[in-house]
């Protein structure tokens, strides 16, 4: 197996010796848990554009890799903040980001897609919208009783049940208080409130608060028939195991970055295989929590060298630059945490692929 010389320390060296790699059996839907994928884009990086000032998408690639999840029996969540919504990908290239997807989406047999669309967005493509949490609103509100007025004018005009997105501060810093509250328990009541005004116009609620105790909570009082969808890149394992109430289905931006792992453990869960299922999604949970760590918006980072390691991708490179938002430590740690979770398919590939990213930053592996 490779070794390398990675970063342990500022300045300092240790060699690692990589492991083999993990074999993921095969699994295909129905699972008995709806799972999404929060895609990321790939972005060209031949094209002539400024990466800090507009998105420069690698279409084929980005397809490619939506095709892949589909492959595992993963639905892909459509334009969300994996594919940098909003911090470098803005809503016409997004609008395209759905067209492409929803067509390739066509020709996959069963091929499970939800499209984010904010508040102040129309989308007349014919995609289940993922209802995103809306900077435009949180801006424009001035009480809780603004947020029920305006979801409830959308809910009012859907012609199928969406997908609530309660994307937490952490996630993105300009969407705290959203709901009308800077506490999360208040403000989960007024969502809590809107959903039970229009069930049957939500399909479900995805919480990305990374806190386990609140998706719980809000699990709990959601009405019959709305589902909670996991957000929670920390926890994600115990929550879609769930308990004897409810559990969560998941909608989660590490299974683009783990998705061989997260398709086998569905498959187990849904044999009743729940041991294989933990023993499976365990190791990926270190991983998953170093990848999402603070500042948070930065996993992108993360996912991005995950399919750069792994050969689903051939470069590392993001849209606005952000292959340059986490250290060199960082991405050093997230390579040994992903070996060790058996995800680096192929070690003499992704050994390569880790000496050129520290070349670059003129580390000698």
């Amino acid at each position: 197996m490779p070794t390398l010389n990675l970063p342990v320390a500022p300045g300092k060296l240790a060699p690692y010796t990589m492991r083999p790699p993990r074999e993921f059996p095969a699994a295909k839907p129905p699972f008995n848990r709806i799972a999404y994928a929060a895609a990321h884009v790939v972005a060209d990086p031949l094209a002539d554009a400024d990466p800090w000032l507009e998105p420069a998408i690698d279409w084929e690639r980005t397809v490619a890799f939506r095709r892949h999840l589909w492959s595992l029996g993963l639905g892909v969540a459509e334009a969300m903040d994996t594919a940098q919504r909003g911090m470098g990908l803005d809503w016409k290239t997004s609008l395209e980001l759905i067209r492409r997807t929803l067509d390739a989406a066509r020709d996959v047999s069963g091929a499970l897609t939800g499209c984010g669309a904010g508040s102040d967005q129309l989308e007349k493509l014919g995609g289940r919208i993922v209802l995103m949490a809306s900077r435009a609103l949180i801006k424009a509100a001035r009480s809780p009783d603004d947020y029920a007025k305006v979801y409830g004018r959308i809910l009012a005009q859907v012609k199928e049940p969406v997908i609530i997105h309660w994307l937490g501060e952490l996630f993105d810093p300009a969407l705290e208080g959203y709901w009308g509250h800077k506490d999360h328990y208040k403000a989960m009541d007024v969502a809590i409130d809107m959903i039970a005004a229009h069930p049957e116009k939500v399909d479900g609620v995805k919480v990305s608060l990374l806190d386990k105790d609140k998706e719980i909570a809000m699990r709990r009082r959601l009405p019959q028939g709305v589902r909670m969808f996991t957000g929670d890149d920390f926890n994600y394992a115990e929550l879609i195991a769930g308990d004897a109430q409810r559990y969560s289905d998941a909608l989660l931006g590490i299974f683009d970055a783990i998705a061989p792992a997260a398709s086998a453990a569905l498959g187990a869960l849904t044999r009743g295989e729940v041991k294989a299922f933990h023993d499976i999604l365990a190791p990926t949970v270190p991983l998953s929590r170093h990848m999402f760590k603070a500042p948070t918006r930065f996993y992108k980072t993360g996912v991005v060298f995950m399919a750069y390691l792994n050969g689903l991708q051939d470069h590392f490179t993001l849209v606005g630059g952000q292959e340059s938002a986490r250290s060199t430590l960082h991405l050093a740690e997230l390579f040994r945490l992903a070996d060790a979770a058996g995800l680096l398919a192929d070690p003499e590939r992704a050994a390569a692929c880790m000496h050129a990213v520290l070349a670059t930053r003129g580390v000698a592996a």
